[in-house]
């Protein structure tokens, strides 16, 4: 018998052996070289490694050595590590690690004990120690440690005897214990509301490492305040340690506790604290956008939304506060196109019981906030983990149709417009994605070709978007650039089988053509291997990514599907060769960084630590094919794009800037801090010059500070840019009072009046002013009353009226009237004459002879009180019978003259009831040039 078929009797044996035990003869060189079971192997080397039969290393080694080669992976090959002691290592290596750890000790020691040494830290946490959060009341603990301290120190009772015990009354006594407990422990003290925590620290004696210990510490505070939804009290924590180190991170948290709170202008100064320290920290834009939504600012919610989704595309919190704040600003747009008008109130002090100056200030500062603000916004989001955007990996690759065109860059691949702003798709098909018909297995999708973006053929009925299927791609003859443009279509409608027929169909028309294009060959190969890849064909798609490889070499999108179908079918070695030349060719393929970090692990469990030797050889990539080292000029429209960009970023920070100077203004003139105030709105007229608001508010300002010259320059800087301002002439008015300009005051004030009828403080400022106008046109005034100059007769043919001497005569002479005077001073002296001797009849001719659109260029300078009295007169006893319609145009014209208003104002009561008269007369005439609409509209302007 041949030592093969003994060999093969005793495996046999061995396999059937129910004992189980391993024979002495099968512990040979020999018969394990020859052994194949790997079962019976494991048995062997666990005889060998038990030592029952004896210690023999190098049959260990050679059982161990034959059964890896057999089977890498038996558990029977793996060894256990043991701990490591002093004597597995060298006698250097021990100490240096007993030195380290003992002045790790002693370090730890040291800042301990200074830690503890110092008040400081026992002053900050002791100060103004708040309460247990949620409980309603506390105990001092000084008054229980004593309570405690005296039931301790009572003696206990001696022992009694049996005739003591008799006598003893339970119930008594236990009504006298429960008495005394109950009048014996302190009473409870109820905490309303949180005590005042102080939002500075002191840490002018603190190490800086102690100032950072602190300062997480007090961040910490928050944080645990803001989970508890106790968000004034984590403000005061943040602002704590804001004191002693201004961090990120502190700013954050303290902006969204703000927002909480609805502290819109809190939050903002944080977010754009925050921003000047990091300017794309994302959480601080996603907090700011939150902000301009509730202020009403949608526009730059909007754009900082978009800067967040620029760094983070799949941030789902900035996706859905983008679409709610756009749909805000779609209803406010819809809002102001229809002209609807907006009410605006004036503020009220809560004290009914104001003082006169307090109402005189009744027109207070411009708020800040539009209207629209939180009122007309969305209530926000309540969340308890700070407002933190949960963040998402990215996507694994790319498995899309190839998008590049016959001249197409390599570098459009990363281009961040996506498909759907370079590839338009009829309804139907968005529809079809919409409800599952692509496939759900594949990676990010990717452009199609740029080729088919003109306007064509359309697909699809009427009212749908279209597509020409005919646009050129490169050197493909029509017919194949239509199966190419068709291939691409269906590849984005998520039909794929459809897809790959069509690139098929395209590549068999190329071989038959004959054409010489390798560029539009790799494309469609690539294209072809994609749909390959998403329908799971992986082989067939390594082999067209190959083909594909070898007309166009370093082809980024062949490397990159390549890699994914070899990670699919688990050849890891090749996977990541690929896809670290796709890194050679663009560094900035997040795809695959992650992929071969990946793909690391994996060879290292697989292959060993020598993972690396194993692997194929990589290829070097020339520069020529690296597009991350190619630096082209920006062209001309990237430059307009980032100016442009750079504008609105500008624009963006002025007006953050701008709003939280005047609120910050508001805020002073409130506090009555008006000096302080004046400072902030010259800061925001330096960003924004034409905004009338910040005018009016520096004007009262000034008045409060008395520097009436500054006040009227800013009321007449506010009324340049808005002529109708009803703050700016009520300013104005205090401004000319306070300069003694009663004229000009009474001016605005009328003014202020015509406007609104119903301002109380207008009215009471109106009497004051005409009262001390009286006083001073009193004092200007000769102590002797004027004479009036005789009027001689004039000469000619001119219609005259001699005026007897009466007591009415002014000079006790006869007067002649000039009843067709020619110009300002003779009708001046024809209605003097009138006037003084009382004449209503030659004053009325005087009036019937003269046009009404004359009349106050002829009373511009001889209008008076007595004048526009005896004039008002004249007109209701004599001319209103004869002609009415004169009477009317009288008045229309009449109060258009210089003085008309002033000379209104120093009416006395008797005269303005005969100008009454004068106007329900009129409006009891009936006449076909005017209606009692018309007289009421005209007696509006006198009384």
């Amino acid at each position: 018998m041949s030592a093969d078929a003994v060999f093969s009797l005793q495996n046999r044996s061995s396999t059937f052996d129910d004992s189980g035990k391993v024979p002495v003869e099968h512990l040979d060189y020999e018969y394990i070289e020859k052994c194949k079971d790997v079962k019976y192997l494991d048995k062997i080397l666990k005889v060998l490694r038990s030592g029952d039969v004896g210690i023999y290393p190098h049959l260990i080694k050679f059982c161990e050595n034959h059964l890896e080669k057999l089977h890498p992976r038996s558990p029977a090959l793996r060894k256990e590590n043991l701990v490591t002691t002093a004597a597995s290592l060298s006698k250097d290596e021990w100490s240096q690690i007993v030195d380290e750890l003992k002045t790790w000790q002693e370090e730890t020691k040291k800042t301990e004990t200074s830690l503890k040494q110092q008040s400081m830290f026992d002053d900050v946490v002791n100060e103004n120690m708040p309460p247990i959060r949620g409980s309603n009341c506390s105990v001092p603990l000084s008054e229980t440690s004593v309570a405690k301290e005296k039931r301790d120190s009572s003696k206990c009772a001696l022992p009694r005897d049996c005739r003591e015990w008799d006598k003893f009354d339970v119930d008594r006594e236990c009504e006298r214990i429960d008495g005394s407990v109950v009048k014996n422990d302190p009473p409870a003290i109820r905490i309303m509301g949180h005590p005042k925590i102080r939002t500075k620290v002191d840490t002018s004696l603190l190490t800086q490492q102690e100032k950072l210990f602190l300062a997480n510490r007090e961040k910490d505070k928050g944080n645990e305040a803001f989970r508890s939804n106790d968000y004034e009290e984590a403000v005061a924590y943040y602002s704590r340690s804001l004191s002693i180190i201004p961090t990120v991170a502190a700013y954050n948290n303290r902006a969204q506790a703000e927002i909480h709170l609805k502290h819109w202008h809190n939050a903002m100064m944080d977010c754009q604290s925050v921003l000047e320290m990091e300017p794309r920290n994302v959480k601080a834009l996603l907090r700011r956008a939150n902000v301009h939504k509730h202020m009403g600012h949608f526009q730059l919610a909007v754009e900082d939304l978009r800067m967040v989704l620029v760094k983070e595309p799949h941030n789902t919190a900035a996706t859905q506060l983008l679409s709610e704040t756009e749909k805000l600003e779609g209803s406010q747009q819809e809002k102001k196109s229809k002209g609807k008008k907006i009410l605006i109130q004036e503020v009220q002090e809560e004290d009914d019981n104001r003082t006169d100056e307090t109402k005189a200030d009744a027109f207070l500062v411009e708020p800040s906030q539009p209207v629209g603000g939180e009122e007309n916004s969305a209530a926000p989001t309540e969340r308890g983990d700070m407002g933190n955007a949960q963040k998402k990996p990215h996507g694994r690759g790319d498995g899309g149709p190839h998008s590049e065109s016959n001249s197409s860059h390599p570098g459009h691949w990363r281009s961040k417009g996506g498909s759907s702003d370079k590839y338009k798709v009829t309804q139907e098909s968005k529809e079809k994605v919409a409800n599952g018909t692509s496939k759900r297995g594949s990676t990010a999708s990717v452009q199609p070709d740029q080729s088919s973006s003109s306007k064509g053929t359309p697909v699809g009925g009427t009212g749908e978007e279209t597509i020409n299927l005919d646009a050129p791609c490169g050197a493909l003859p029509p017919p194949l650039a239509r199966l190419k443009n068709e291939g691409n279509l269906l590849f984005k409608n998520g039909q794929f089988a459809d897809a790959l027929e069509k690139y098929s169909l395209a590549i068999q028309g190329y071989t038959d053509s004959g054409i010489d294009s390798p560029e539009d060959l790799c494309i469609l190969y690539s294209n072809r291997a994609a749909c390959y890849l998403k329908d799971g064909n992986s082989q067939d798609c390594i082999q067209d990514c190959t083909r594909a490889l070898e007309l166009q070499p370093f082809s980024l999108k062949p490397l990159l599907r390549r890699a994914m179908a070899y990670e699919s079918l688990e050849r890891y070695r090749k996977a990541y060769v690929d896809y670290k030349t796709v890194l050679q060719i663009d560094v900035s393929v997040q795809a695959a960084h992650d992929s071969v970090n990946r793909i690391t692990r994996l060879l290292i469990e697989q292959d060993g630590p020598e993972w690396r030797e194993k692997l194929p050889a990589i290829p070097l990539v020339p520069l020529s094919a690296q597009q991350h080292r190619r630096e082209e000029p920006p062209s001309a429209e990237v430059l307009q794009a980032r100016a442009e960009k750079a504008a609105r970023d500008a624009e963006r920070k002025a007006e953050v800037r701008f709003t939280a100077l005047k609120q910050e203004g508001n805020d002073f003139v409130k506090k009555g801090q008006y000096q302080d105030a004046l400072g902030k709105y010259t800061e925001c007229l330096k960003l924004k010059p034409e905004e009338c608001a910040i005018y009016t508010n520096r004007a009262l300002c000034y008045l409060k500070l008395e520097r009436f010259t500054e006040a009227k320059q800013d009321c007449d800087a506010a009324l340049k840019l808005e002529p109708t301002n009803k703050k700016a002439f009520y300013r104005r008015a205090l401004a000319n009072k306070g300069l003694k300009d009663y004229l000009a005051c009474s001016s605005d004030l009328q003014e202020v009046l015509h406007q609104d009828p119903n301002v109380q403080e207008a009215e009471k400022e109106l009497e004051e002013v005409t009262v001390l106008l009286r006083q001073s046109l009193a004092a200007a005034s000769p102590a002797k009353p004027r004479k009036t100059v005789p009027i001689t007769e004039v000469e000619g043919d001119e219609e005259t009226t001699a005026v007897p001497n009466s007591e009415g005569n002014c000079r006790g002479e006869d007067i002649t009237i000039n009843l067709h005077p020619t110009n300002v001073y003779e009708f001046g002296q024809a209605l003097n004459a009138a006037r003084c001797s009382g004449n209503t009849a030659a004053c009325a001719d005087l009036l019937a002879s003269t046009s009404s659109e004359m009349l106050p260029q002829y009373l511009s300078t001889q209008l008076d009180g007595h004048t526009f009295s005896f004039i008002m007169q004249v007109l209701d006893s004599h001319l209103l019978e004869k002609d009415p319609n004169l009477v009317y145009q009288h008045l229309n014209h009449l109060h258009t003259a210089d003085r008309f208003s002033t000379v209104l104002m120093l009416l006395e009561k008797d005269e303005r009831r005969h100008m009454t008269h004068l106007f329900e007369h009129l409006s009891a005439t009936e006449s076909t040039e005017f209606t009692k609409n018309d007289v009421q509209n005209l007696a509006n302007k006198y009384i």
